[in-house]
């Protein structure tokens, strides 16, 4: 159970949030967010989640391992709120959480009550849609907000079209 929305009270906003990885998805799925979040005076929130299972070394190594994570992390959340800013004019809000994926996203919907919708873009790739994607068909892992789905054949023309 997710805490009570806010995004339509008083001094709130709705916000939309998109998970940024290394997947080729990722890209239309922050589009999407941030013409929506644009076009409706929202907000945007990019998530990046290290996840805790890289660092499974010796102690100086997985500190090393999890500074170089973090600095990943943080390069790519400034190139994607660059593109973000240069394409549509949005100056995302940015997390970075090292977690289970699905937990850290459930853990930065719950404290940030002014999200409103997750989007996702479905993969291309022969083994599925994408793990998150496929999360949402079962009970399990659903997000407890409503999710928005990118089919994986759309152009940016077509995402900005329909958002």
């Amino acid at each position: 159970m997710v805490s009570r929305r806010r995004s339509r009270e008083a001094g709130h906003r709705r916000k939309f949030l998109a998970v940024i990885d290394d997947t080729p998805e990722c890209e239309r799925a922050m589009r999407y967010a941030g013409m929506r979040a644009y076009n409706s005076g929202g907000g945007l929130v990019l998530v990046y989640v290290i996840e805790p299972g890289d660092f499974q070394h010796w102690l100086g190594v997985e500190e090393i391992m999890r500074a170089e994570a973090m600095e990943e992390a943080e390069a790519t959340l400034a190139k994607a709120s660059e593109k973000m800013r240069q394409i549509i004019g949005i100056d995302p809000e940015v997390v970075i959480r090292e977690g289970k994926t699905t937990d850290e996203i459930h853990a930065v919907i719950e404290e940030d009550q002014d999200i409103a919708i997750l989007v996702l873009a479905a993969g291309s790739a022969k083994d599925g849609p994408g793990p998150l994607v496929t999360s949402i068909a079962g009970r399990g892992a659903a997000f407890p907000i409503p999710v928005t789905v990118i089919p994986d054949a759309l152009s940016d023309d077509e995402i900005d079209a329909l958002s």
